[in-house]
């Protein structure tokens, strides 16, 4: 079977030796036909990544095509179209047996903690699997990384006619602004590059814009939201400094969600901290219920996903292009490997 391995930091290896997965009770085999390229692959080819061994197949936002699968009861069949979700939980833990399978105490994410998709076929258990018939294929991988938006957005409590400044134009952070909007939020973007908010407006449609090095951050936000601060605020960057600076642009009472990840330790001023009386959230991963979140807001139009999707390659070319998508001039928003 034919694949892509990540052995080492910055090293990809072809192979066409892989071992073709068995057909276990509980379990279904699907071949794969997309595979989104998302931060948390970059940063294990990086080797910035934590919670991450070597070698590994990279691969978690999946779509495919079921080959084998016995009895279940979400009535899967083989040739059904799916999405991965890539959670895999084990169900007994503290938080699974309150619906929190998204932090399962003994989490293994495809791709992370256990090999993903970046293969022609892989084994996973029913249970991750979400029916994905009338979706395309292209559609049914870029659930998984909405998802995760779904999710920040539904943990911090986020209503409609709330104002929420979201940090950060990436993949995960247009996720937030969409399902944000799609709520009935008013969302401000900010980021570094005119050219991620130029389309964090076009493709979102955010309300306002912030340029954090050209603008005065708090007093642009500040002009934004009628002179006060936003309730909310989602930082999805992953970079230490911004997530350190994000306690700033918090109105007092508000909540600041931390979406992104980054291997290192954060600090934050705690008299300022308390002052406002800031809730602070961490949001990992996402749930059945934040897929079926994505679901409905494709139903009613309001994610484009045709745009999302910036740049493409076969299996067979990802390595000769996956260091390109790496470089700020390619414009990469979202990379989808097909099959």
């Amino acid at each position: 079977m034919k694949g892509i391995i990540c052995a080492e930091v910055e090293r990809f290896e072809w192979t066409e030796s892989l071992p073709e997965p068995v057909l276990e009770a509980g379990h279904a085999i699907v071949s794969i036909k997309r595979i989104g390229i998302c931060g948390t692959d970059l940063h294990a080819f990086k080797g910035n990544q934590p919670f991450f061994s070597y070698p590994r197949i990279l691969g978690h936002e999946l779509a495919g095509i079921i080959e084998g699968i016995g009895y279940n009861e979400q009535g899967l069949t083989v040739g059904d179209q799916v999405s991965i979700i890539p959670y895999v939980h084990c169900g007994v833990c503290i938080a699974c047996r309150s619906g929190k399978t998204n932090c399962c105490t003994d989490m293994s994410v495809l791709g992370v903690h256990r090999d993903g998709g970046m293969r022609e076929r892989i084994s996973v258990p029913v249970a991750c699997l979400l029916s994905a018939n009338g979706l395309t294929l292209d559609q049914t991988a870029v659930l998984e990384p909405l998802a995760i938006g779904a999710h920040a957005v539904r943990r911090s409590g986020l209503a409609a006619g709330e104002t929420a400044l979201v940090i950060g134009g990436g993949p995960i952070g247009l996720g937030v602004m969409a399902i944000a909007k799609h709520i009935g939020a008013k969302v401000i973007a900010m980021d570094i590059s005119g050219d991620r908010l130029s389309f964090c407006e076009q493709w979102a449609g955010t309300d306002a814009l912030v340029n954090a090095l050209q603008d005065e951050p708090v007093q642009r936000i500040m002009d934004a939201c009628g002179g006060e601060l936003p309730t909310v605020v989602f930082d999805a960057t992953g970079n230490a400094r911004s997530m350190g600076d994000s306690f700033r642009y918090v109105a007092h009472g508000g909540r600041l969600v931390f979406v992104g990840l980054v291997k290192a330790d954060i600090t934050f001023n705690d008299p300022e901290f308390h002052k406002r009386e800031l809730t602070l959230m961490a949001s990992r991963n996402a749930t059945r219920e934040d897929f079926d979140t994505v679901l409905e807001a494709l139903s009613a139009g309001s994610i484009d996903v045709n745009r999302y999707i910036t740049h493409r390659a076969p299996l067979a070319e990802m390595i000769e292009q996956f260091q390109g998508w790496l470089k700020p001039e390619s414009r990469v928003i979202k990379a989808m490997v097909e099959l």
